[in-house]
């Protein structure tokens, strides 16, 4: 008998009529359907409901939707997947489509990896008519073949400590982290339970692209832009990064008897927050700054948690 797992996919929209449609019916295609469909909706005032109550009476898995006031992309995410029953949750966009297969490519590299406590994807980077734009998805975030190849033997927090690679979009994870990873601090939701979960269990990237990735200018996420740091002080760069890890360290820490990482990968946050906080301790003055971020560039620390010497350029110019 194949084995099975049951299916959550956790959705979250918000003023989707556009492109929540296309989407849905892409979920509807699946060669495996899910079992259940969580939209957990952040006070749409289009006819995102509408759409949404007219699918749920037509396709054969429960539909689940879920209103409330608007809290902000990271909050809406974390109701829907606090709703979800699946042995696996599937993170949704509103606006992407899902190739036929990807419910089913995942779940066979869950059934044949146990060991795997989540597993994420390429994806196909389209515009807004989903026509190519000629790239994949990966190759925004940099996640190099080197990389790829670091978090394939098992080492994902040495590339997620470097800077984030998974996209919520294109991820699933086994519910039984959770609790794990819920509540969330206000951050980009698919970094920190990617983060959790690969510095204490096994995270999956499959190479092939499972979804046409939409962008359309008007994304709550989408791809994060060079330069967004522009204006910003380099200290308001690291200070919401120093209690975002301040959080996970705590966390992996609260739930070490379930999720073990050992001394050495606590010992690896306390690396990366000592390289944070120095960072977010910068003066202002430029010509000040060169001494401690001489020290974190001499110690690796520029190129084992950031992007080496153009960070370290950043922070002294910037």
């Amino acid at each position: 008998m194949t084995a099975r797992l049951s299916l959550s996919v956790a959705l979250a929209s918000y003023n989707g009529e556009r492109y929540i449609g296309e989407q849905l019916d892409s979920i509807a295609r699946q060669t495996r359907l899910p079992d259940e469909l969580i939209i957990s909706d952040d006070a749409s005032t289009d006819s995102t409901p509408a759409i949404v109550y007219d699918f749920a009476q037509r396709v054969p898995f429960p539909v689940r939707f879920i209103q409330h006031e608007r809290l902000g992309s990271t909050r809406n995410f974390e109701l829907a997947i606090a709703e979800c029953k699946g042995d696996i949750i599937f993170l949704c966009d509103q606006d992407d489509v899902w190739y036929p297969n990807k419910a089913e490519t995942i779940e066979g590299v869950f059934i044949s990896t146990p060991e795997a406590g989540a597993v994420f994807t390429d994806a196909d980077v389209v515009d807004e008519n989903l026509q190519p734009l000629g790239s994949r998805l990966w190759r925004f975030f940099r996640f190099k073949s080197e990389e790829q190849a670091q978090l394939a033997a098992g080492d994902a927090l040495g590339v997620l400590l470097r800077h984030p690679v998974a996209t919520g979009a294109t991820m699933a994870f086994r519910s039984s982290f959770r609790d794990f990873v819920l509540p969330m601090p206000p951050t980009w939701h698919d970094a920190w339970i990617a983060l959790l979960i690969g510095a204490s269990s096994h995270l999956v990237a499959l190479p092939t692209p499972l979804i046409a990735y939409r962008q359309h200018g008007h994304n709550q996420i989408g791809i994060r832009r060079r330069g967004r740091n522009r204006d910003k002080a380099v200290a308001e760069i690291y200070e919401p990064q120093v209690l975002i890890y301040e959080t996970a360290r705590a966390r992996l820490l609260e739930f070490g008897g379930r999720f073990p990482i050992g001394a050495q990968g606590i010992s690896r946050f306390d690396e990366k927050l000592a390289f944070l906080r120095a960072g977010a301790a910068l003066p202002h003055a430029r010509w000040r700054r060169l001494p401690s971020a001489l020290r974190e560039l001499l110690l690796l620390r520029y190129h084992s948690y950031a992007n080496g010497l153009s960070t370290f350029c950043r922070d002294l110019f910037g």
